[in-house]
Protein backbone atom coordinates (compact mmCIF):
# COMPACT_ATOMS: atom_id res chain seq x y z
CA UNK A 1 0.00 0.00 0.00
CA UNK A 2 2.83 2.39 0.79
CA UNK A 3 4.50 1.59 -2.52
CA UNK A 4 1.31 2.57 -4.36
CA UNK A 5 1.01 5.78 -2.36
CA UNK A 6 4.62 6.74 -3.09
CA UNK A 7 4.21 6.11 -6.84
CA UNK A 8 0.96 8.13 -6.95
CA UNK A 9 2.58 10.99 -5.04
CA UNK A 10 5.52 11.10 -7.42
CA UNK A 11 3.11 11.09 -10.41
CA UNK A 12 1.17 14.03 -8.98
CA UNK A 13 4.37 15.95 -8.31
CA UNK A 14 5.63 15.42 -11.84
CA UNK A 15 2.26 16.37 -13.35
CA UNK A 16 2.36 19.69 -11.53
CA UNK A 17 5.56 20.49 -13.38
CA UNK A 18 5.09 18.79 -16.75
CA UNK A 19 1.53 19.94 -17.53
CA UNK A 20 2.16 23.70 -17.13
CA UNK A 21 5.30 23.36 -19.26
CA UNK A 22 3.33 21.51 -21.96
CA UNK A 23 0.64 24.18 -21.94
CA UNK A 24 3.25 26.90 -22.26
CA UNK A 25 4.83 25.09 -25.19
CA UNK A 26 1.47 24.79 -26.97
CA UNK A 27 0.75 28.50 -26.53
CA UNK A 28 4.19 29.37 -27.87
CA UNK A 29 3.56 27.19 -30.91
CA UNK A 30 0.24 28.92 -31.60
CA UNK A 31 1.86 32.36 -31.53
CA UNK A 32 4.62 31.22 -33.87
CA UNK A 33 2.25 29.60 -36.39
CA UNK A 34 -0.38 32.37 -36.39
CA UNK A 35 -0.22 34.76 -39.34
CA UNK A 36 0.80 38.34 -38.79
CA UNK A 37 -2.14 40.72 -39.21
CA UNK A 38 -1.53 43.50 -41.68
CA UNK A 39 -3.58 46.52 -40.52
CA UNK A 40 -3.21 48.16 -43.95
CA UNK A 41 -5.18 45.38 -45.67
CA UNK A 42 -8.91 45.96 -46.02
CA UNK A 43 -11.47 43.41 -44.95
CA UNK A 44 -13.42 41.67 -47.76
CA UNK A 45 -16.53 43.78 -47.20
CA UNK A 46 -14.67 47.06 -47.62
CA UNK A 47 -15.49 47.06 -51.35
CA UNK A 48 -19.19 47.65 -50.62
CA UNK A 49 -20.25 51.27 -50.89
CA UNK A 50 -22.61 51.67 -47.93
CA UNK A 51 -23.64 55.17 -49.00
CA UNK A 52 -24.58 53.91 -52.46
CA UNK A 53 -26.71 51.13 -50.97
CA UNK A 54 -28.50 53.66 -48.79
CA UNK A 55 -29.18 55.91 -51.77
CA UNK A 56 -30.53 53.15 -54.01
CA UNK A 57 -33.05 51.65 -51.55
CA UNK A 58 -33.82 48.84 -53.97
CA UNK A 59 -37.09 46.94 -53.51
CA UNK A 60 -37.38 43.31 -54.58
CA UNK A 61 -40.53 41.87 -56.19
CA UNK A 62 -42.83 44.90 -55.71
CA UNK A 63 -46.52 44.63 -56.58
CA UNK A 64 -49.18 47.25 -57.25
CA UNK A 65 -52.88 46.47 -57.60
CA UNK A 66 -56.09 48.45 -57.64
CA UNK A 67 -59.46 49.05 -59.29
CA UNK A 68 -60.08 51.84 -61.79
CA UNK A 69 -63.01 54.23 -61.55
CA UNK A 70 -64.78 52.41 -64.38
CA UNK A 71 -64.48 49.01 -62.71
CA UNK A 72 -61.39 47.41 -64.26
CA UNK A 73 -58.91 45.54 -62.08
CA UNK A 74 -55.26 46.42 -62.68
CA UNK A 75 -52.14 44.81 -61.25
CA UNK A 76 -48.46 45.52 -61.89
CA UNK A 77 -45.52 43.43 -60.69
CA UNK A 78 -41.78 43.80 -61.25
CA UNK A 79 -38.51 42.08 -60.41
CA UNK A 80 -37.00 45.16 -58.75
CA UNK A 81 -38.01 48.75 -58.14
CA UNK A 82 -36.08 51.82 -57.06
CA UNK A 83 -37.75 54.94 -55.60
CA UNK A 84 -37.05 58.25 -57.31
CA UNK A 85 -35.04 60.38 -54.84
CA UNK A 86 -36.62 63.54 -56.29
CA UNK A 87 -40.23 62.30 -56.40
CA UNK A 88 -41.66 60.13 -53.63
CA UNK A 89 -44.61 59.12 -55.83
CA UNK A 90 -42.48 57.65 -58.63
CA UNK A 91 -40.51 54.40 -58.84
CA UNK A 92 -38.39 52.93 -61.63
CA UNK A 93 -38.79 49.20 -62.15
CA UNK A 94 -37.35 46.33 -64.19
CA UNK A 95 -39.09 43.37 -65.82
CA UNK A 96 -42.61 44.71 -65.47
CA UNK A 97 -45.68 42.51 -65.88
CA UNK A 98 -49.09 44.16 -65.88
CA UNK A 99 -52.60 42.83 -66.21
CA UNK A 100 -55.77 44.78 -66.93
CA UNK A 101 -59.05 42.94 -66.51
CA UNK A 102 -61.99 44.96 -67.77
CA UNK A 103 -65.46 44.87 -66.29
CA UNK A 104 -66.79 42.98 -69.31
CA UNK A 105 -64.37 40.10 -68.66
CA UNK A 106 -61.60 40.94 -71.13
CA UNK A 107 -57.99 40.52 -69.97
CA UNK A 108 -55.05 42.47 -71.39
CA UNK A 109 -51.54 41.38 -70.36
CA UNK A 110 -48.50 43.63 -70.74
CA UNK A 111 -44.79 43.00 -70.23
CA UNK A 112 -41.67 45.13 -70.65
CA UNK A 113 -38.01 45.26 -69.68
CA UNK A 114 -38.32 48.52 -67.74
CA UNK A 115 -40.73 51.25 -66.76
CA UNK A 116 -41.87 53.86 -64.29
CA UNK A 117 -44.91 53.93 -62.03
CA UNK A 118 -46.15 57.36 -60.94
CA UNK A 119 -49.04 57.24 -58.48
CA UNK A 120 -49.36 61.03 -58.41
CA UNK A 121 -49.80 61.22 -62.19
CA UNK A 122 -51.90 58.06 -62.08
CA UNK A 123 -50.02 56.20 -64.79
CA UNK A 124 -47.38 53.60 -65.54
CA UNK A 125 -45.03 54.03 -68.49
CA UNK A 126 -43.60 50.77 -69.83
CA UNK A 127 -40.56 50.83 -72.08
CA UNK A 128 -37.69 48.80 -73.44
CA UNK A 129 -39.87 46.72 -75.75
CA UNK A 130 -43.49 46.26 -74.69
CA UNK A 131 -45.66 43.26 -75.51
CA UNK A 132 -49.46 43.29 -75.13
CA UNK A 133 -51.77 40.33 -75.56
CA UNK A 134 -55.47 41.03 -76.05
CA UNK A 135 -58.59 38.94 -75.36
CA UNK A 136 -59.20 38.70 -79.11
CA UNK A 137 -55.89 36.92 -79.67
CA UNK A 138 -53.71 39.80 -80.88
CA UNK A 139 -50.09 40.28 -79.88
CA UNK A 140 -49.10 43.96 -80.00
CA UNK A 141 -45.53 45.26 -79.71
CA UNK A 142 -44.34 48.83 -79.17
CA UNK A 143 -41.31 50.69 -77.84
CA UNK A 144 -43.37 52.44 -75.16
CA UNK A 145 -46.85 52.05 -73.71
CA UNK A 146 -48.65 54.20 -71.14
CA UNK A 147 -51.36 52.65 -69.01
CA UNK A 148 -53.56 54.64 -66.65
CA UNK A 149 -53.96 53.53 -63.04
CA UNK A 150 -57.28 55.22 -62.25
CA UNK A 151 -59.19 54.54 -65.49
CA UNK A 152 -59.19 51.92 -68.22
CA UNK A 153 -56.80 53.28 -70.83
CA UNK A 154 -53.76 51.88 -72.61
CA UNK A 155 -52.04 54.09 -75.18
CA UNK A 156 -49.03 54.11 -77.45
CA UNK A 157 -48.17 57.43 -79.07
CA UNK A 158 -45.50 55.73 -81.19
CA UNK A 159 -45.60 52.98 -83.84
CA UNK A 160 -47.13 49.62 -82.99
CA UNK A 161 -47.24 46.25 -84.71
CA UNK A 162 -50.02 43.75 -84.13
CA UNK A 163 -50.29 40.11 -85.13
CA UNK A 164 -53.53 38.20 -84.77
CA UNK A 165 -56.26 36.10 -86.34
CA UNK A 166 -56.90 38.58 -89.18
CA UNK A 167 -53.22 38.99 -90.11
CA UNK A 168 -50.61 41.64 -89.31
CA UNK A 169 -51.22 45.32 -88.70
CA UNK A 170 -48.88 48.32 -88.51
CA UNK A 171 -50.00 51.71 -87.17
CA UNK A 172 -48.55 54.99 -85.99
CA UNK A 173 -50.38 54.85 -82.65
CA UNK A 174 -52.88 52.86 -80.63
CA UNK A 175 -55.38 53.45 -77.83
CA UNK A 176 -57.61 51.24 -75.72
CA UNK A 177 -60.39 53.11 -73.91
CA UNK A 178 -64.07 52.77 -72.99
CA UNK A 179 -66.40 52.89 -75.98
CA UNK A 180 -68.50 55.97 -76.63
CA UNK A 181 -71.52 56.19 -74.32
CA UNK A 182 -73.68 56.41 -77.44
CA UNK A 183 -72.67 52.86 -78.26
CA UNK A 184 -75.40 50.68 -76.81
CA UNK A 185 -73.04 47.74 -76.44
CA UNK A 186 -70.70 49.71 -74.19
CA UNK A 187 -67.45 47.85 -73.53
CA UNK A 188 -64.05 49.00 -74.72
CA UNK A 189 -62.52 49.85 -78.07
CA UNK A 190 -58.99 49.17 -79.27
CA UNK A 191 -58.31 51.79 -81.94
CA UNK A 192 -55.31 51.94 -84.31
CA UNK A 193 -54.56 55.31 -85.95
CA UNK A 194 -52.02 57.33 -87.96
CA UNK A 195 -51.22 55.34 -91.05
CA UNK A 196 -52.78 51.94 -90.50
CA UNK A 197 -51.60 49.12 -92.76
CA UNK A 198 -53.30 45.74 -92.55
CA UNK A 199 -52.08 42.63 -94.28
CA UNK A 200 -55.06 40.31 -94.22
CA UNK A 201 -54.48 36.60 -93.86
CA UNK A 202 -57.56 34.55 -94.80
CA UNK A 203 -58.36 31.66 -92.51
CA UNK A 204 -57.27 28.26 -93.73
CA UNK A 205 -59.93 25.64 -94.26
Amino acid sequence: MSVYDNSYSRFVSMAKIVLPLAALAMLSTLFLVARTVDPTRSIPFADVDVNELAREQRISAPNYSGVTRDGSAISIAATTARPDPENEHRVSATDLRAQLETEDGGTYELSSLSGQIDTQEGQAVLGGGVIITTPSGYRITSDEITTALERTEIESVGPVKAEGPAGTLDAGSMRLAPADDANEDGGFLLVFKNGVKLVYTPPTE
